[in-house]
C-alpha cells in the first residue's frame, strides 16, 4: 500500500489467549475497550470505520462485536475473513482508509473462539472443494512435509527445531496474556507425542481464544487525541498467494518472499533495521523458515541465525518477543491484530518483566491465511511500525 498521508496508531488492547468461556463477541469488545480507551476515545461517533476479522464464528461477527459499544448505525463496520490473515488484514483495512484520507480514526479487530465450538482434536474444516485437503493435507500434514526436507537439506534436527519451542515458552514466561509459558526442556519438546512426524505437540501451536485491537489515526488527530507516544505505519501490505502446480521449495514460501520485498520497498526499511518481529510461528519449522524468507538472514542460513542465538534477546532479531504462536495459542481470527498489539506494547516500553532491551524503534509482523492446493497461502498480511520519538 503506498500512504497518501501518514498514519499512526493511537492505542492497541489485546486479551489473554487459552481456552475461554465467553464468546468471540465478548473478547473482541474487551479487546477493542483497551484500544479505544487507550486512544482518549471515549465517545463511539469519535471512530468512522470498523474493520472485524474472524475466521468460524458465524455471520456479522463485527456488529455483534461493535453494538454493545454504541458503534453500530453511524459507521461502515466491515467483516474480514482470509483464515488466519483475518485480524491482521482487518487492521490493514483500517490503515488504508486513514491513508487515503477516507477517515480519521478508523479501529481494526480480530476475535476469535474456538474452543466452545471445536471438538477436541479436530483440524479446521477443509474447502470442500479443495483437492488437496479433502485427501488429508492439513497445515499440520503440509509443515511436517516442509520440516523433513528442510532437516534433509540442512541437517537440522528435531533438537533444533525444539529450541524454537524453548526460545518462544521463555519470551512469555512473565506474559500475562501468553496461554504456555515459562521453562521447558529440549527432551520434554522432543518427546512430546508425535502429531505428524517430526512435529511433536510441544512444535503446534494450541487452538485458542482471544482477541486483539488496534486503532489508527491521522497525524491530526494524534494531535486532537493528545497521544503521548503514537506508533508510525512505514508499511502495510497484503498479497494472495500465486497459483501454480508447478513444482516449489517447500524450504521457502513464495508469498511471504513477495511480501516482504514489496514492504521493505515501501517503507524504506531493510531487514538489517528490525528490531523485532512477530511472525507466524503456527509450527516450529514455520519460524525456521521464515528467517530466511523475511530476509533476517540468508538463504540456508536459518539453522545457524537460530543456533548462534540471533532470533533471541542479545540478538540480531527477537523474534516472538511475546512468546508467539507456539505460546499465544492462535485463535484464527485474532492472531494478527494481537501481533501488532503486542509490537506496539514492546515499542512503547510496555511489556514488565518481558521486555526488548533497549524499547524497539522498529518492529515487523508477519502472518499467513489459509492453504489452498496451488499456492503456499491464501494471503499474508504484514506490517513494518516505527516509534519516531
Amino acid at each position: 500500500m503506498k500512504f497518501q498521508r501518514d498514519v499512526y496508531i493511537a492505542g492497541v488492547g489485546e486479551t489473554k489467549f487459552g481456552k475461554h468461556d465467553v464468546e468471540y463477541d465478548v473478547l473482541g469488545r474487551a479487546a477493542a475497550l483497551q484500544a479505544l480507551r487507550q486512544s482518549n476515545i471515549h465517545r463511539p461517533d469519535i471512530v468512522q470505520s470498523a474493520y472485524v476479522g474472524n475466521g468460524t464464528n458465524g455471520i456479522v461477527t463485527g456488529q455483534t462485536v461493535l453494538k454493545d459499544l454504541g458503534m453500530c448505525g453511524h459507521m461502515p463496520i466491515i467483516n474480514v475473513e482470509s483464515a488466519c490473515s483475518a485480524g491482521g488484514m482487518a487492521v490493514y483495512m483500517a490503515i488504508r482508509d486513514v491513508s487515503t484520507g477516507f477517515t480519521d480514526v478508523s479501529i481494526g479487530i480480530g476475535c476469535e473462539n474456538h474452543t466452545l465450538h471445536m471438538q477436541s482434536g479436530t483440524a479446521f474444516a477443509p474447502a470442500m472443494s479443495d483437492i488437496e485437503t479433502m485427501h488429508g493435507a492439513v497445515m499440520t500434514g503440509k509443515y511436517a512435509m516442509r520440516a523433513k526436507r528442510y532437516m534433509y537439506e540442512t541437517g537440522a534436527t528435531i533438537e533444533d527445531l525444539a529450541m524454537i519451542t524453548v526460545k518462544n515458552r521463555r519470551h512469555a514466561t512473565n506474559n500475562p496474556f501468553a496461554w504456555f509459558k515459562g521453562e521447558i526442556s529440549v527432551d520434554k519438546v522432543v518427546n512430546s507425542r508425535v502429531v505428524a512426524s517430526p512435529l511433536t505437540l510441544q512444535q503446534c501451536c494450541g487452538i485458542a481464544d482471544g482477541a486483539g485491537a488496534v486503532v489508527v489515526c491521522s497525524a491530526e488527530m494524534v494531535k486532537k487525541l493528545g497521544i503521548d507516544k503514537p506508533i508510525r505505519v512505514a508499511g502495510a501490505v497484503v498479497q494472495s498467494g500465486p497459483f501454480h502446480n508447478r513444482p516449489r521449495d517447500i524450504t521457502g514460501d513464495d508469498i511471504t518472499e513477495s511480501s516482504a520485498e514489496q514492504l521493505y520497498a515501501e517503507s524504506g526499511i531493510g531487514p538489517e533495521d528490525v528490531n523485532i518481529v512477530e511472525l507466524h510461528d503456527a509450527f516450529t519449522i514455520a519460524e525456521l523458515l521464515y528467517y530466511e524468507c523475511l530476509g533476517l538472514c540468508p538463504k540456508g542460513e536459518g539453522l545457524k541465525f537460530l543456533r548462534d542465538g540471533n532470533a533471541t534477546h542479545g540478538g540480531k532479531c527477537v523474534v516472538s518477543p511475546r512468546g508467539g504462536m507456539l505460546s499465544y495459542g492462535h485463535p484464527i481470527g485474532a492472531s494478527g491484530a494481537a501481533q501488532i498489539a503486542a509490537n506496539v506494547k514492546q515499542m512503547r516500553n510496555q511489556c514488565p518483566g518481558y521486555q526488548v532491551e533497549p524499547a524497539p524503534r522498529v518492529a515487523m509482523s508477519h502472518v499467513t491465511g489459509g492453504g489452498l492446493s496451488g499456492t503456499e497461502h491464501a494471503a499474508c498480511t504484514m506490517h513494518m511500525l516505527v516509534s519516531d520519538w
